[in-house]
């Protein structure tokens, strides 16, 4: 099981130095991959409706002081050179297709093939508004196209493609990406259009717990959904065995109410034998990797809790 960390890229911790002693101290550390977020602009007030939060906002502080993702993942990429970077998620429809497969492939290539392509529809319609060209409601629908687009110019050497939100014909997309057929494409979200997408086009399925519409916080709540995603993966013809989970944890131990409304004790919540227990208990679901963030103050007490965590928990699963 692969083991990763948030690099904030909002608020006082995307300072730059800050944020690239982050990354290369957990590079050195040993975490197998570290994540970025997506946001290009925020509505300039506290309460967004973050879906991720029992109150509705954002865990960071000032998460309108924000880095583009892919630029940002460009930079550490630059400063680091074993750990994979996990676009965690790609809000799809903010860019055209032709441009993400072009900005991907170019952050492949340049990272000597670290890059995880997570991918999301998107839930803030202010931000669509100012963004996207396509509509908020058919975001699910142009995340599909648009990911089919990419795959097709990652790998055909004279690509051509027909849909409704975009089309091509005639065109190189050169280099490739250096991971082949292309880069891993781990499904954020988690209700059943994730499970779908997850099922149909995606190498691992990439949920976070803490979703109030479709909650994935306790191991039966988990367990359920694995079970979703396997079934959903054989309707559409994939052996379930080929998908993936991986697994974001928010907020762990003391920050997490131990009891949820299934009854059962929240995942990630409780003491350090608690959390090693669950560590233990998502890998024998069957999660391939679980990340965390590992909010704090200041770079330096990221980096302390970092190193305590990996020591205290991570080394003991």
């Amino acid at each position: 099981m692969q083991i990763g960390f948030n690099l904030p890229n909002s608020g006082p911790l995307s300072a730059v130095g800050v944020m690239t002693e982050i990354a290369t101290q957990g590079e050195a550390m040993g975490f197998d991959y570290l994540t970025m977020t997506d946001h290009v602009v925020l509505p300039d007030t506290k309460v967004p409706g973050y879906p991720y939060s029992e109150s509705g906002e954002f865990y960071e502080d000032a998460p309108t002081e924000r880095h583009e993702q892919l630029i940002g993942m460009a930079y550490v990429a630059a400063k680091t050179s074993r750990i994979r970077l996990v676009a965690a998620v790609l809000v799809v429809p903010h860019r055209p297709a032709v441009l993400t497969a072009k900005m991907l492939a170019t952050l492949d290539v340049l990272s000597g093939g670290r890059l995880v392509v997570g991918i999301g529809a998107g839930w803030l319609k202010t931000e669509f508004d100012a963004v996207v060209t396509t509509p908020f409601a058919e975001r699910g629908a142009v995340t599909d196209e648009y990911i089919d687009a990419c795959r097709v110019l990652w790998t055909e050497r004279s690509p051509r493609f027909t849909g409704r939100y975009t089309n091509f014909d005639g065109i190189v997309l050169e280099p490739k990406p250096i991971q082949r057929p292309h880069p891993p494409i781990w499904v954020g979200g988690e209700g059943p259009a994730a499970l779908r997408r997850t099922a149909r086009v995606g190498n691992c399925w990439y949920p976070i717990g803490s979703n109030n519409k479709h909650l994935l916080d306790t191991l039966p709540r988990l367990k359920t959904g694995i079970a979703r995603l396997r079934k959903a993966t054989a309707d559409a013809g994939r052996d379930p065995a080929s998908v993936g989970v991986a697994y974001r944890v928010k907020r762990y131990g003391a920050a997490v109410p131990p009891l949820a409304s299934d009854g059962e004790r929240r995942l990630f919540s409780g003491s350090e034998a608690d959390l090693i227990a669950d560590l233990r208990a998502l890998r024998d679901i069957g999660v391939t990797a679980i990340d965390i963030d590992f909010g704090r103050p200041d770079g330096a007490a990221v980096i302390a809790e970092m190193r305590r965590f990996r020591v205290a928990v991570i080394e003991k699963i």
